[in-house]
């Protein structure tokens, strides 16, 4: 027996058509066996900014590291805390 899928409705707002899947199960309205995996491999990931205090020494040894390494202060301080989160994951 081929299941039959509802016609997804056309939504006047973004809000709307979030409104709408919150209560609604897209299995009736997708046929999911279907979907093909896709990569955006040009988008950057969103980031967020936040204010952080540091001392100023570790700050003043973070800018010369980073100096060292050809490298702004602050990538240096995310790529220092992104090795830090793998490693213990």
């Amino acid at each position: 027996m081929k299941k039959t899928f509802k016609k997804i409705p056309t939504f006047k707002s973004d809000s709307a058509e979030a409104l709408f899947w919150s209560s609604h199960d897209s299995t009736d309205y997708i046929d999911w066996r279907k979907a093909k995996r896709v990569r955006f491999p040009n988008l950057k990931p969103s980031t967020e900014t936040i204010s952080l205090r540091l001392p100023q020494g570790m700050l003043e040894e973070i800018k010369m590291l980073a100096q060292k390494r050809d490298v702004p202060y602050q990538s240096l301080i995310k790529i220092m805390l992104d090795s830090k989160l793998r490693d213990e994951k």
